[in-house]
Order: C-alpha cells, then sequence, then structure tokens
C-alpha cells in the first residue's frame, strides 16, 4: 500500500509505503491544493465506553463492541485501552474475560491493544473518588491483579490506583514486574506517599487534575506534587469542560510537552445524542451541553469527547500547534502507555496504524477520511 500526505508532525510531503508495518517514508512532492495530512494514528489509554456500549459490563454483546470500535475507527483512533473502573470482583473480572473473548475472537479486537484498570484501588474519599461507587473501593490487593490478569489473558496495561493505601508501593513493585504501568489517580496522598509510589515504580498520572477535591490546600497538594514530578508522565482530558483551558496550558508547560498524552476518558454516552445510559453498575446521563454526569447529579463520570476532537481541543484551548496535539495523541501516548510499535511515528518498523485528514488552520478543525490499522483501511 501506498499512502500520500503531509506529515502532521514534521510538515513535509511525504509518500508511505506499508504493508503491516511501515516498509519506507521518502519526500513526495506537495499537491497544488495543499493536499490532506497524514498522522499515526490517534492512540487512547482510557476509554470506559463508546456508541452506547459499556465495555464494563460483562455480557456487551460482541456485536455491540464491534459496532463501537468501527465507531472509534470513524474517528482517527485504531489503538486503545478500553477501561474497566472500581466495581465488584466478580464484575470488574467479568468484563475483562468478555474483553479478551471479543479480542481474541474479532477482526476489531486488534484495536484493543490492552485494558486499562481504573480501581478499585482509589482514594475513599469523596471528589477524590469521582464517579466511582464508594462501596466498591478497597485497598491494593495483588492477588486480585492476578485474577484480573488470568481473565485478561494477560492484557491489562495500566492499573490506577492511590498511593495513599498503606498497600501501595508493595503493589506498585510487583505491577511493575508484571511489565504493567502503575498509574497515580483518584487519589487524597501526600507528597510523601506520591514519591515513595514513584519510587516504587509509576509513572503516569491518570487525568491529571480530575479525579480530586473540590476544594484543595493552596499549597502542598496532590496536584502540584504530581506536576513538578518530572518522573511522571500526566494524561489529560482536552474537552473543555473536565480541565478549564488556564489548568490545560500551565498542565502542558510543567510537564512538558513530551510527558503529556491526551485521553478521552470516553463514557459510554460517547459519540451519542444526550439521554440516560448505564456505565458498569451506575446510572449516567449525557446531558445537551456534552456532560457526562452520574444520573440526578452534576458529578462527573467520563466524557463524551472523541480523539478528532480532542486534538482540536489542544490547539484552540491550550495554543498548541498541529504537530504537538498530534505527538500528545500519538507517540506520547504510545510511550505513556506502553503500546508497542507505535512510538516512533511515521517511521519504518512501527506498525501501519494511519489517519489522513483534511486540517483547516484558521478553524483549527479536522476531518477525518481515512484510517488503517495495521495497513488494512478500516475506514
Amino acid at each position: 500500500m501506498i499512502c500520500t500526505g503531509i506529515d502532521a508532525i514534521s510538515g513535509a510531503c511525504v509518500e508511505v509505503r506499508f504493508g503491516r508495518t511501515i516498509e519506507s517514508v521518502g519526500l513526495a512532492d506537495a499537491p497544488a491544493d495543499g493536499g490532506a495530512y497524514l498522522a499515526p494514528a490517534w492512540i487512547d489509554l482510557q476509554v470506559n465506553g463508546f456508541a452506547g456500549v459499556d465495555f464494563n459490563s460483562p455480557t456487551a454483546p460482541h456485536d455491540e463492541l464491534q459496532r463501537a470500535v468501527r465507531a472509534l475507527y470513524a474517528t482517527g483512533v485504531t489503538r486503545f485501552y478500553p477501561t474497566v473502573i472500581t466495581g465488584g470482583p466478580d464484575e470488574m473480572a467479568g468484563a475483562l474475560r468478555n474483553l479478551a473473548r471479543f479480542r481474541e475472537s474479532a477482526p476489531e479486537g486488534a484495536a484493543m491493544d490492552g485494558y486499562h484498570v481504573e480501581g478499585p484501588h482509589i482514594s475513599p474519599q469523596d471528589g477524590a473518588r469521582g464517579a466511582h461507587p464508594k462501596e466498591c473501593v478497597r485497598p491494593p490487593d495483588i492477588d486480585e491483579f492476578r485474577r484480573w490478569q488470568d481473565a485478561a489473558q494477560g492484557g491489562i496495561r495500566i492499573v490506577t490506583l492511590s498511593p495513599e493505601w498503606p498497600e501501595a508501593p508493595a503493589y506498585i513493585e510487583k505491577l511493575v514486574e508484571a511489565g504493567v504501568v502503575a498509574a497515580i489517580g483518584h487519589t487524597a496522598a501526600n507528597a510523601a506517599q506520591i514519591d515513595e509510589a514513584v519510587r516504587a515504580g509509576a509513572t503516569m498520572s491518570t487525568h491529571l487534575g480530575n479525579g480530586s477535591h473540590f476544594t484543595l490546600p493552596r499549597h502542598p497538594n496532590y496536584i502540584w506534587d504530581q506536576l513538578a514530578d518530572d518522573r511522571l508522565a500526566a494524561s489529560l482530558i482536552a474537552d473543555g469542560i473536565h480541565l478549564p483551558a488556564a489548568f490545560l496550558k500551565v498542565a502542558l508547560r510543567a510537564k512538558g510537552i513530551e510527558r503529556c498524552a491526551l485521553v478521552t476518558d470516553a463514557a459510554t454516552p460517547a459519540g451519542c445524542t444526550p439521554g440516560r445510559y448505564v456505565m458498569g453498575s451506575q446510572p449516567v446521563e449525557l446531558t445537551p451541553d456534552g456532560h457526562v454526569v452520574l444520573e440526578g447529579t452534576d458529578r462527573l463520570a467520563g466524557s463524551a469527547l472523541r480523539m478528532d476532537r480532542g486534538v482540536e481541543n489542544l490547539m484552540k484551548l491550550a495554543g498548541l500547534g498541529l504537530a504537538d496535539a498530534v505527538r500528545m495523541a500519538t507517540v506520547n501516548a504510545a510511550c505513556a502507555g506502553r503500546v508497542p510499535g507505535r512510538t516512533a511515528g511515521i517511521a519504518p518498523g512501527d506498525r501501519a496504524d494511519l489517519v489522513l485528514f483534511d486540517f483547516d488552520p484558521e478553524a483549527r478543525q479536522i476531518t477525518v477520511r481515512a484510517t488503517y490499522i495495521d495497513g488494512e483501511r478500516v475506514h
């Protein structure tokens, strides 16, 4: 296969030859009309559900999972981590088992490059816990992780937990030994506990600036502590709802673009019309103004963001150029989440996951034309 376009990161017009992996990248003549842009396809490390499909359901039908993945392809995503949130032990293992069976049996399963388990080893405190059910929060337990990993057929790549638990450092060490990214999130941890978690091997902050108390001490606090630690990469939700533009700009400057990854934290209603939906054991609502909340409250329960809109928002809200916005949705995410074969960008040897899109620089708007995964056009 051959694909030609303007490399969104380098700005050069390139011709890419590929099979399942990228074979060669050469310079090409720019078309008179400017032409389409070409980028590594988006990677999303945190997707709870999409297109009305709940990835936390142990009984989510496989044809519905197929539909959700195809909807993600249309936004430019080719690799994502379905994210299983805090629930009962059987429910969480059941959801992972169902996803693993889908991944093994369906062609679209290749897009589920691994799984992200967010909770249940998070803060039980209101605010820091976010929308996770309090009755299911529990201390880190390596035996429970092993049961998850058995259910997931070894596919878990990220576990988000709070370092405030006394068991956290030893648990993190075991995760790291297993090749899993230990991420800090939904926490009320103090500076010493965060430092101990990082020394144990934690390398990422999950949706930094969210999953926190409504009011914090001016300083110190766990957001500043994570922002200041260069050993931690950070994922950020750029939907214009979870983070105000000012925080997004400051976080990017503090961490550096190279240590930041765009995530959607998309929930079941993402890509749907406003209304009532279910995520895990909890009813949620997509409001007309785009908020996903626990039904009957104003507490956020994930987002309705799609990755192409997230890339746009990084430009509109944070003032990034196209190249840096694309990096956050691709190579940076691959590095933070350890997505194999995706850390070099459009370069020989990397997987042939590509997105071809039109870009309006004045409106900072992206329109996806085509999406390729492992060299096959899927949208």
